[in-house]
């Protein structure tokens, strides 16, 4: 069973939205059980998270913080949480998926542009 916690939705994207968004990118990966966080954050926590994870003292649009990365847990899965910025994110609706796609172990960082195409063909539905 799937469980998502939204915290802090910004106004023109209701909750259920980003559950779904959250099932679409874990479905992706062959996932379907555990709990995702997401929250919705100003431009100071995005900042401070990113400068105390990645040593970048500046704020971003999303940031992914995975947890449970293999194996079986006690309970449900903790899958991690996606912490978004939407004052410095156009679409909402991306972060949502980029940040959950970083859970599930992709990174457009290192890969040959499979998380990002991915992204956009998810996006589409």
């Amino acid at each position: 069973m799937l469980d998502v916690e939204v915290l802090g939705a910004p106004q023109g994207l209701a909750a259920g939205e980003v559950e779904r968004l959250v099932a679409i990118a874990l479905a992706s990966a062959g996932l379907d059980d555990g709990h995702v966080a997401v929250a919705f954050v100003g431009s100071e926590r995005i900042r401070e998270l990113n400068r105390e994870h990645r040593g970048r003292d500046a704020p971003t649009d999303v940031l992914s913080f995975p947890i449970d990365e293999a194996g079986a847990a006690a309970g449900p899965r903790e899958l991690g949480d996606v912490v978004i910025a939407p004052e410095h994110t156009t679409d909402l609706r991306e972060a949502v998926i980029h940040g959950v796609l970083h859970l599930t172990g992709m990174d457009h960082e290192t890969d040959d542009g499979e998380m990002l195409a991915l992204q956009r063909e998810l996006l589409s539905w």
